[in-house]
């Protein structure tokens, strides 16, 4: 499977490593470390030497309670880390939910849009239109990023996700956009349990059947915390063993703040799973 996203098409048959780039104060992780144009993108570019296939910029935290972002402000956050990565080597991607934001990222460079509404809104599916061959990340979420852990419920989260996500596409398609543009994230943290996480994660396969790749970011994530009573910055193994688990189920793509950590499990796992060499 080839995932195409303008400038680029990239081969999911290994896995790839999409690096975050947080140009913000507050996020849950790393708020304020690369707030500055300058510090992003010496990031994002330490990143890419680590291993990171693509870079995710986003301007505005989406973690439970975060304050709202302005789309002046956002698009002053992201364009000018856009514009500076432009001849990283790797796709871009925006991480935003924002109309206006998502059309100054592509005029600025971008080559993905992240969209954490998972394009739900005739507006966003209007500006995508406008550049053919942008690659297209179609997140679930329930409810909205401020409240959305207050009371998540599901009947059947796996059917329910996977139903919702499926929808998306399938009007992402019905718009002009190819398969081949279109990754399905089930939105591991976003209006869901641990339970629900864990049922997500292990169905990682069965939403990867449908023709579609499949993105999973579940990097220092509080269910993380919760199963291994670490902080955020103390998350890396257990961030890294998500990526191992949702890579051998097929996910195309795991979206990770531990690139190198991350890499570097990669190609140990990746060494093992091939056919021995000959003696």
């Amino acid at each position: 499977m080839r995932f195409i996203c303008r400038r680029f098409e990239l081969d999911l048959s290994a896995p790839r490593i999409m690096g975050i780039v947080n140009v913000t104060p507050d996020s849950f992780s790393d708020g304020g470390r690369h707030a500055s144009p300058d510090a992003a993108i010496a990031h994002a570019r330490q990143l890419v030497a680590e291993g990171a296939d693509i870079l995710d910029i986003g301007g505005e935290s989406t973690r439970p309670g975060a304050s709202e972002v302005s789309v002046a402000d956002e698009i002053a956050r992201v364009v000018p880390v856009l514009e500076g990565l432009r001849d990283a080597g790797v796709p871009l991607s925006i991480d935003t939910c924002k109309p206006d934001v998502m059309a100054a990222a592509l005029d600025a460079g971008a080559d993905i849009v992240n969209d954490i509404r998972g394009f739900d809104s005739a507006a966003a599916r209007e500006v995508v239109r406008r550049f053919p061959g942008c690659g297209l990340v179609a997140m679930h979420m329930q409810g909205e990023p401020r409240t959305m852990q207050e009371a998540p419920h599901y009947v059947d989260v796996v059917g329910e996700v996977e139903a919702w996500l499926l929808a998306r596409a399938a009007a992402l398609r019905a718009d002009g956009h190819a398969a081949g543009q279109i990754l399905l994230d089930p939105g591991l943290g976003f209006g869901k349990t641990l339970a629900h996480n864990l049922a997500l994660a292990h169905a990682t396969g069965r939403l990867a059947g449908h023709g579609y790749g499949v993105l999973v970011g579940g990097s220092r994530k509080s269910m993380l915390g919760a199963l291994i009573g670490r902080p955020a910055p103390e998350r890396v193994s257990a961030s890294v063993a998500l990526a191992l688990a949702v890579a051998a189920r097929g996910a195309g793509v795991v979206r990770v703040h531990d690139v190198a950590a991350t890499a570097d499990a990669f190609t140990v796992w990746q060494a093992i799973e091939r056919p021995p060499l000959p003696e």
